[in-house]
């Protein structure tokens, strides 16, 4: 079983959040959001295959998206969650997006946080670039340009820091076996843009996330369950770059009805 951190509101009728990571981080990103949500509700904090303390514990199932989010599930049964929100950044998003898919009946509402919904030119080159060299090169280079391609301004070096921080604790077998996921990404990005799922469903974008931002304001103009929240003056990884903005559009999105 995947590595997890619990932590329980001093409410005995609070809500459980779900915090999903993306590429190459790990359950740390989400500091903020711990400091901020364990007063009003429990949370769990998942490390994904390879990923943080899961990295040493040996998986053998296949690498798809089914089984990664399979991994997810598994820990809220572990812990008798019946339901959940379920909050992810980037690569999160796509996980949490295929959990509401295979399993709606466990999801309460969804977070998106520099969410992927589709790919542009850039992003189709750099999935290209990393096809080419991730068997001659260090995994990090790729992962380093990779992120500044994907956060190139001053206000993104925070994230950039962190993320290739927490990006050095992988494997570069690790990372081959994440990479070969990109193959099934496409035509799961359309699958998620067809179909409008019935539940609650909020996404945090940054203005400056240029890659994502498109594909996301225009799901959100024709999916009837979707709003969207775009934070000024920032990039991809929202819940690090503006948290106090990312917790308080969370908060309010939770507590609605």
């Amino acid at each position: 079983m995947l590595f997890y951190k619990k932590y329980l509101s001093k409410k005995n009728d609070s809500k459980w959040l779900t915090f999903i990571h993306g590429a190459g981080g790990n359950s740390s990103i989400w500091f903020h959001q711990v400091r901020f949500f364990r007063k009003y509700f429990n949370l769990i904090l998942i490390d994904l295959r390879g990923h943080g303390k899961s990295k040493h514990i040996n998986i053998n199932k296949e690498y798809s998206f089914d089984s990664v989010s399979d991994d997810i599930i598994e820990v809220l049964d572990n812990e008798k969650i019946d339901k959940s929100h379920f909050i992810g950044i980037s690569l999160g998003s796509i996980l949490i997006r295929k959990i509401a898919e295979n399993y709606p009946y466990r999801m309460n509402k969804m977070i998106l946080g520099g969410a992927i919904l589709g790919l542009n030119l850039q992003s189709k080159f750099l999935m290209f670039f990393g096809k080419i060299t991730q068997s001659i090169l260090p995994f990090m280079w790729i992962y380093k340009f990779f992120s500044l391609v994907i956060m190139p301004y001053k206000n993104h070096k925070n994230s950039r820091k962190i993320f290739v921080k927490e990006a050095k604790k992988l494997t570069q077998d690790e990372f081959k076996r994440w990479y070969k996921l990109t193959s099934d990404i496409l035509p799961l990005l359309r699958t998620y843009r067809k179909v409008d799922v019935k539940i609650p469903t909020l996404y945090i974008m940054g203005s400056q996330d240029y890659m994502f931002l498109s594909f996301v304001k225009k799901i959100v103009s024709i999916h009837k369950n979707s709003k969207l929240l775009t934070i000024s003056k920032c990039g991809h990884v929202v819940n690090i770059e503006e948290p106090d903005e990312f917790n308080k559009g969370l908060f309010k999105f939770l507590i609605n009805d």
